[in-house]
C-alpha cells in the first residue's frame, strides 16, 4: 500500500533523484513520518532530461518519470540558488553551473566571480527555492514550494549541507546552511513550525496536505 484509505500517502516511495545530499536531506524528512524511501539510482531509474522552464516544471518531470518507471509515488525535488545582483541566476540551472562532476565548489567561484565583474556591492540578497513534486503512476501529480530569503557570504563556510549552502546565511541567522546541523535546517522530525530551509518549508506544505 503507497496511498492509505483517507487519501494520505503511506508505504514506499521513491524519492526522484541521483544527487546523494539531496537524497539524504529528502530521507531525512520522509523517514520520521513512516515512509520508506528508495533512491532512483538504487532503482536503476535514468535522470530525464529536465526541459522544463521553471523549478515546479522540472520536478513534475523528474516525478512523472520515475513514478512511471518505478510503478511507485516518486518524490522530486527541483532547487536552486537564486542571486538578485545576477537577475536571480543561477536559478533553475543551478546543478548545471556545477557541471556534471557536481563541482560546486567551482560554481560558488563563478558567483563570486560574476558578482565582482558586475561591481555588485554587498550584501548580495539571495533566495532558495525548492519544488516538490510527488507523482503517483496513475499520473496525478502534487506540486508545493517552499523559499528561503537571504544573503551570500564569500569565502564559503562550514562543510555540511550541500550545493551552495556553504555561502548562504538565511535571515536572521549568523550561520550559513553549510555550518548548521540537518536538524537546524530541517526542524524537529515532527514539527512544521521550526522549518527553515526551503526544502523543509515544501515539505512541511506536502505533510500537512498528504501525510500528518
Amino acid at each position: 500500500m503507497n496511498e492509505a484509505p483517507s487519501g494520505r500517502l503511506s508505504g514506499r516511495i521513491v524519492a526522484a533523484t541521483h544527487n546523494k545530499g539531496k537524497l539524504a536531506e529528502l530521507a531525512d524528512l520522509l523517514a520520521p513520518r513512516g515512509l520508506e524511501v528508495v533512491g532512483a539510482g538504487a532503482l536503476g531509474l535514468a535522470e530525464p532530461e529536465e526541459t522544463g522552464d521553471s523549478f515546479a516544471a522540472n520536478a513534475a518531470i523528474k516525478a512523472h518519470a520515475a513514478a512511471r518507471a518505478a510503478g511507485l509515488p516518486a518524490l522530486a525535488d527541483d532547487s536552486g540558488l537564486c542571486v538578485a545582483a545576477l537577475d536571480d541566476a543561477p536559478g533553475i540551472y543551478s546543478a548545471r553551473w556545477a557541471g556534471e562532476g557536481r563541482d560546486f565548489a567551482g560554481a560558488m567561484a563563478r558567483i563570486a566571480r560574476e558578482l565582482e565583474a558586475r561591481g555588485a556591492p554587498a550584501p548580495w540578497r539571495a533566495h532558495f527555492v525548492s519544488a516538490l513534486a510527488l507523482a503517483w503512476p496513475d499520473g496525478r501529480l502534487e506540486s508545493f514550494e517552499g523559499r528561503v530569503d537571504g544573503r551570500l557570504v564569500f569565502p564559503p563556510r562550514g562543510t555540511s549541507g550541500f550545493g551552495y549552502d556553504p555561502i548562504f546565511v538565511p535571515d536572521g541567522h549568523a550561520r550559513s546552511f553549510g555550518e548548521m546541523t540537518a536538524q537546524e535546517k530541517h526542524g524537529l522530525p515532527r514539527d512544521n513550525s521550526l522549518a527553515l530551509s526551503h526544502r523543509a518549508r515544501a515539505f512541511q506544505k506536502l505533510a500537512r496536505a498528504l501525510i500528518d
